[in-house]
């Protein structure tokens, strides 16, 4: 699956969006990528899946952990091609765990899947609950990189769109300097 066609999926569904928007990390943004949007329909997110899936397949995972809410759909179809198990971590008290009798043992060997990164912070909450595990790290993945810094992670990103999407502190965001209304459309609203 190429970039170009990534996107057209992501436009035609309606989960590209413009305006002024307020990221799940604290950062604004004139774009915002409504993964759900793209994902609620089961033969896309089966291609997303299957194509992030061919280009992880040689990290040889044997899990695939995805942070709720965002990365749980495609996470889902990650494993589906993987042919793997795919749990997620979400929160409780603010903090990413596994919770419902999900488990990782020492010689799992976990791919970490999201849907859009930007920041990487979801991300590297989703590797400590690997760390803290006791399993390991192989790899991570996303639909869609719109972050500038590819060392955030310190681990392998594999994605089937890089993009770059200016992402400004609130304090010099030229959005809010022109008044314009921000929204907070995310799974963390």
């Amino acid at each position: 699956m190429t970039d170009s066609e990534v996107l057209d999926h992501f436009r035609h569904s309606g989960a590209l969006l413009e305006g002024h928007f307020r990221l799940s990390s604290g950062l604004h943004s004139d774009r915002y990528l409504q993964s759900a949007l793209v994902l609620q329909y089961p033969d896309l997110a089966e291609q997303l899946g299957a194509a992030l899936a061919d280009r992880t397949r040689h990290l040889q995972a044997t899990a695939v952990l995805s942070p709720a809410l965002g990365g749980i759909v495609i996470g889902q179809e990650v494993g589906r091609a993987l042919n793997v198990r795919a749990l997620f971590a979400e929160r409780q008290d603010g903090t990413l765990l596994l919770r419902r009798g999900f488990t990782l043992a020492p010689d799992d060997r976990v791919l970490v899947v999201e849907d859009v990164i930007t920041t990487g912070g979801s991300t590297r909450e989703t590797i400590a609950v690997v760390e803290k595990a006791g399993a390991h790290v192989v790899g991570t993945a996303a639909i869609i990189d719109r972050g500038s810094d590819p060392g955030r992670l310190n681990f392998p990103l594999q994605t089937l769109v890089r993009m770059e999407v200016p992402a400004y502190s609130p304090e010099s965001c030229p959005l809010c300097a022109s008044g314009l209304p921000v929204t907070k459309p995310g799974s963390r609203a």
